[in-house]
């Protein structure tokens, strides 16, 4: 191996993005330089277990693991590395696989976007690219995101959150609520998930009532929120503690909204980089996506989506994603490349914001009067 560094890849995942993950996976691993990079493709399947070996992503993509041996990462710094674990006669056996130097998560969704996998990477004293603990799981839950968004001045459209037990017994109520909140049209989506992985725009009381069940299977929690006649504007940003905004750009969604099938299934959806904006309105937004990417303690990377409403030129904050979809075609590399920045450069620069990110977690003492 020499000098490279070695790197964990994890993709796949226990979430309803776990083939969005995959195809982030794919993009990602074909970049990475084989002269820089030691590649330790790590996969977790949809039943949340860990595989290693050869060829994961292939193995994850046609859904024949078995093959696979199970692996672990440890929560312990001592062990900043990948086991493996095979049958023995008294039990599993463990064996190292591979050291890691840093780790790319390229999950999506609930179980590695959400600070869950976060919070093993930080007790494994490992770098890791992107937000961490805290970036993730407010960038993750829509509510408490808005209302973070709220407590900083920021626009939001208005909202409402209810819970799954609160649909199941109080569903009469959970809809007079949510018409009081604005006119049709409304949003409804899972609080903890991407992709609009059971989002809905509703037009009628019956369309909310099926839309609240349908997210409800993905969440606990549910937002209800005002639809806006608003074009879909998006903003990459890059960086730590002095991170940058790129350029904006717009989608035309081949769907009355950016729904999953426009997003994956179809491809007539359009992606217009650079967005055709007022310059006064394009500086608004990346500067607000400089201070939402502040406000919720992100790092590394995140795109952040905005509703611009169409007739006044009114900007409303949508949500974070602290870890966008990675595809060549997504938007967070395309809006890089637009800006100067190509997709092999943008990922080498990930991943020394995840080392600049773990010496300065190194700075901060474990050990309260421990002298020097």
């Amino acid at each position: 191996m020499g000098d490279k560094i070695r790197m964990g890849v994890i993709f796949g995942g226990r979430s309803g993005e776990h083939e969005v993950s995959l195809m982030s996976a794919r993009s990602l691993l074909q970049v990475l330089d084989p002269q820089k990079y030691a590649v330790v493709q790590i996969g977790i399947t949809h039943t949340g277990a860990w595989v290693a070996g050869d060829n994961v992503l292939e193995a994850l993509q046609s859904d024949q693991v078995d093959a696979l041996p199970p692996a672990a990462i440890f929560p312990d710094p001592s062990r900043r590395a990948l086991y493996t674990l095979s049958p023995g006669q008294y039990g599993d056996i463990l064996a190292l696989f591979s050291q890691l130097d840093v780790v790319f998560p390229i999950l999506h969704g609930t179980f590695g976007e959400d600070g869950t996998l976060q919070g093993l990477l930080e007790m494994a004293d490992l770098a890791y690219v992107g937000a961490g603990v805290l970036g993730s799981s407010v960038g993750m839950d829509k509510a408490l995101f808005k209302d973070v968004m709220r407590a900083n001045n920021i626009p939001v459209p208005r909202s409402i959150t209810v819970t799954r037990r609160q649909i199941q017994s109080q569903m009469d109520q959970v809809l007079d609520q949510a018409e009081s909140l604005a006119a049709y049209p409304l949003f409804v989506k899972p609080v903890n998930l991407g992709s609009s992985v059971g989002v809905s725009k509703v037009c009628s009381r019956s369309d909310l009532y099926e839309g609240i069940l349908d997210a409800a299977r993905y969440d606990r929690r549910v937002l209800i929120e005002q639809g806006i006649n608003a074009r879909e504007i998006e903003v990459s940003v890059l960086g730590n503690d002095a991170p940058m905004a790129s350029v904006p750009g717009e989608i035309i969604p081949s769907d009355d909204f950016y729904s999953y099938r426009a997003k994956y299934l179809d491809e007539t959806s359009q992606l217009i980089i650079p967005a055709e904006l007022p310059e006064t309105v394009a500086d608004a937004l990346r500067a607000y996506a400089v201070r939402i990417f502040q406000a919720v303690d992100c790092a590394g990377m995140a795109r952040v989506d905005f509703l611009l409403e169409r007739d006044t030129n009114e900007i409303f904050v949508s949500e974070i994603n602290t870890i966008p979809g990675f595809t060549r075609i997504s938007m967070y590399p395309k809006l890089w490349q637009a800006s100067g920045i190509g997709y092999p450069e943008l990922v080498d620069r990930l991943i020394e914001l995840a080392f600049e990110r773990k010496a300065e977690r190194d700075h901060t003492e474990r050990q309260y009067g421990r002298k020097a």
